[in-house]
């Protein structure tokens, strides 16, 4: 499958592609004109970006490198850091997914000259962690931090993190809390994290900020234009 690109469009490069977060973002960008590519680990997951709306790209974050990567980011708008270990894996692979997946990433994009950068981290990140806390959600935690240290000290990335609260699959309410820390925790739909990234793509305003994210009293478009 080769992949096409209309004039005007923006090409989205999200890591960790079949995410659920990733899948909700590519039926959004696709359905708004964008053109959305998933890099995926699987290729069992190939047919099921496509059928959301985008170009699938099979690639590993633990063994791709910068130069592959930066080939598949050249002529990218903007690239999504959505990847993750994901449950049930360990404390060695939130290392090498979390942190080390989302460097690499970083360095891929500033290789293939992409500036625009969007992180999803996690609520929690950058504070101490509470005494008692399960070993793997503190490695999770620790690489989550280490990916943000390692993004904000890039000068040549215009970069995003957004750290929403805790996850759900329920509908999108379209109304969230969107603010620098500290922010109450939350929780917050999938859908609407989604849509709260579509909408920073292009908010020059949210360049350089480190957003918590729940749901909330404002309408998504509020929110961001409140930054």
């Amino acid at each position: 499958m080769t992949e096409h690109r209309s004039v005007g469009e923006r090409r989205v490069v999200i890591a960790g592609g079949h995410g659920k977060i990733a899948q909700h973002l590519i039926y959004l960008l696709a359905g708004h004109g964008d053109r959305p590519v998933a890099l995926i680990r699987n290729r069992a997951h190939e047919g099921a970006v496509r059928t959301l709306g985008a170009y699938p790209v099979v690639t590993d974050l633990e063994s791709a490198t910068v130069d592959e990567l930066a080939k598949v980011l050249e002529g990218a708008d903007v690239v999504v850091f959505a990847a993750g270990a994901g449950p049930g894996s360990g404390v060695a692979r939130k290392d090498t997914v979390d942190r080390a997946g989302a460097v690499l990433v970083a360095d891929a994009a500033e290789k293939a000259g992409v500036r625009r950068f969007i992180q999803i981290g996690s609520i929690g990140a950058g504070e101490p962690i509470p005494d008692g806390t399960d070993e793997v959600f503190a490695a999770y935690l620790v690489a989550k931090t280490a990916a943000e240290e390692d993004l904000r000290a890039r000068s040549a990335l215009d970069w995003t993190i957004v750290r929403p609260g805790a996850l759900t699959d329920e509908d999108p309410i379209g109304e969230v809390s969107l603010s620098e820390p500290p922010l109450a925790r939350g929780s917050v739909p999938r859908a609407d994290v989604a849509a709260v990234i579509e909408a920073l793509i292009d908010a020059p305003s949210s360049v350089g900020k480190t957003l918590v994210l729940t749901s909330g009293p404002r309408s998504i478009a509020e929110a961001v234009g409140a930054l």
